[in-house]
């Protein structure tokens, strides 16, 4: 008899990604400048695909600390509307505050599942997320929401990292963490950052959800620092999920793990600073 595959338990995952959210927003927060200039460019294509214009209703999923949310509400101006949603509370209040200090009146911002919207039928013109669809555990479901939500014409666009081999930034810490940890593969549907970006994934999740059409955009994101020590600082406080898979191990092992984790990353050091290279797919389709 074949041994049966571990399960996933998507509620228990949501809940353990709404906690992590809770406590790292904050440091998501802090280096929002850094992973501005990080994922500016995939922000900017994601919301051109989007076909934004003045006076707009915008939805935001997985918004995080305020963007693209912000960016948006740059777009549509004072006559339209952005509502930035996510499943931490803890982080749709921060993305509140940068709203307020930033004076967009015409941003709101609701603690909200993305696959599961508490919200009108044909009620915005354009859905956004930006790096936020690869951690659902229902991507589909997801989005046959955000097309529920939208009016007909509207856009939804949407940015995921790519393969693990174009995302070194990631792909290098996340393969010592699961070595030192001794952490199973992923089962079968497990969310990740790179879940969505194989050939055609995308492409297929969209068709089933309803879309027809989609366009996919590869996007450069090289993740740029002054060295490796400052990447490495800007992972260990930013990046939840590092944290999240070593948090079993004691801390002097921790310590250790990312003293690992940032010598193997000066292979992309130079004398001009440090660059791990990046690359997000941009996709929209129209409903």
């Amino acid at each position: 008899m074949a041994e049966q595959q571990p399960s996933f338990d998507a509620a228990k995952y949501k809940n353990a990604q709404r906690e992590q959210w809770n406590k790292d927003g904050a440091a998501w927060r802090y280096w929002n400048s850094t992973l501005d200039r990080w994922y500016g460019e995939a922000t900017r294509q994601m919301l051109d695909l989007a076909r934004i214009q003045p006076g707009q209703r915008i939805l935001d999923i997985a918004a995080g600390a305020g963007e693209p949310a912000v960016s948006a509400a740059e777009r549509v101006g004072p006559g339209g509307y952005v509502l930035a949603t996510d499943i931490s509370e803890g982080i749709v209040e921060l993305a509140r505050q940068v709203a307020h200090e930033r004076g967009f009146t015409q941003i709101e911002t609701r603690a909200m599942d993305g696959e599961k919207l508490d919200l009108p039928d044909a009620s915005f013109d354009a859905v956004l997320c930006r790096l936020g669809l690869m951690y659902m555990p229902h991507p589909v479901t997801a989005l046959r929401e955000w097309r529920r939500a939208l009016k007909s014409g509207g856009r939804v666009a949407v940015a995921v990292f790519s393969t693990p081999d174009r995302n070194s930034w990631g792909a290098v810490p996340a393969s010592i963490i699961r070595g030192r940890a001794q952490l199973p593969p992923p089962v079968p549907g497990q969310p990740g950052p790179f879940s969505l970006g194989a050939p055609g994934v995308l492409e297929d999740i969209f068709n089933q959800a309803g879309f027809a059409s989609p366009e996919v955009r590869a996007v450069p994101v090289p993740h740029r620092a002054a060295s490796a020590a400052e990447y490495v600082q800007v992972a260990r406080e930013a990046f939840g999920g590092f944290n999240a898979m070593i948090a079993h191990l004691p801390s002097q092992e921790r310590e250790s793990v990312w003293n690992e984790i940032e010598g193997s990353l000066r292979s992309f050091e130079s004398p001009d600073g440090f660059e791990a290279p990046g690359e997000c797919l941009v996709v929209a389709a129209t409903k």
